[in-house]
């Protein structure tokens, strides 16, 4: 059973981790979703501060930055491994792995899911037990009797009222962050409806690369359905 406490402390995992974020110059999210033919799968999730190593190393040495606090390693990684501990009590969730590079400064969480519905579900248990307010609305779907996957995504204006709160010289870190999404298949690509998303030479891998600045604005739009060939 999940506890609240666990759920909030999954939170915190991120909140610490986003304190590094928006002090750095640049960071990535990366999302990587592989979808087997009959709608299970496993994804990675990374966040990738590398291309601000030195300066995130220095912040590491502080105390506080701005009225933030900055979190130890020890704190990164216990509250990390609390994530992993919820996600393993999530409903069809499996084989959760975490890996944290101090020297790169790069966070991955992987894990298997029976359907990819279960994605779902972990978002949306964590925000009702927290009593937060998505900043969007986020689905996935996968059907293997069509062969077409979806990503529903719908952006809200309280990503823009909260980035507004923010101080001037954090608001500046979002403007060169960016998300990635990749998504695999075991059948090649028919068609992806998105004309952001690119579709590899291989043809069983679409990927989409989006300023967050967009996201927050809602003027990016990363919902997407893709058709897989018969």
């Amino acid at each position: 059973m999940v506890t609240g406490n666990m759920l909030r402390r999954n939170a915190r995992c991120f909140l610490l981790i986003l304190v590094l974020c928006v002090f750095s110059s640049c960071f990535q999210i990366i999302e990587e979703i592989n979808v087997a033919s009959d709608g299970s799968g496993t994804v990675n999730l990374t966040l990738n501060l590398s291309a601000s190593k030195t300066k995130v190393a220095s912040l590491m040495l502080l105390d506080s930055v701005n009225g933030y606090k900055v979190p130890s390693k020890q704190q990164i990684q216990k509250e990390m491994e609390e994530a992993v501990a919820y996600l393993k009590n999530s409903p069809g969730i499996t084989n959760v792995k975490k890996t944290i590079d101090f020297e790169n400064y790069i966070a991955t969480v992987t894990f298997a899911f029976k359907n990819i519905s279960n994605i779902n579900n972990v978002n949306q248990n964590v925000l009702k037990k927290l009593k937060i307010k998505a900043i969007n609305n986020s689905s996935y779907s996968f059907s293997p009797e069509t062969g077409v996957f979806q990503r529903r995504y719908l952006p809200t204006k309280e990503a823009l009222v909260e980035y507004n709160k923010l101080k001037p010289e954090v608001k500046n870190v979002f403007k060169e962050a960016t998300y990635t999404s990749i998504y695999r298949f075991d059948k090649p690509v028919a068609l992806t409806m998105n004309p952001l998303a690119k579709i590899s030479k291989t043809k069983k891998a679409v990927m989409l690369n989006a300023g967050i600045m967009g996201l927050i604005n809602g003027k990016t739009n990363i919902s997407n359905q893709i058709t897989l060939t018969k």
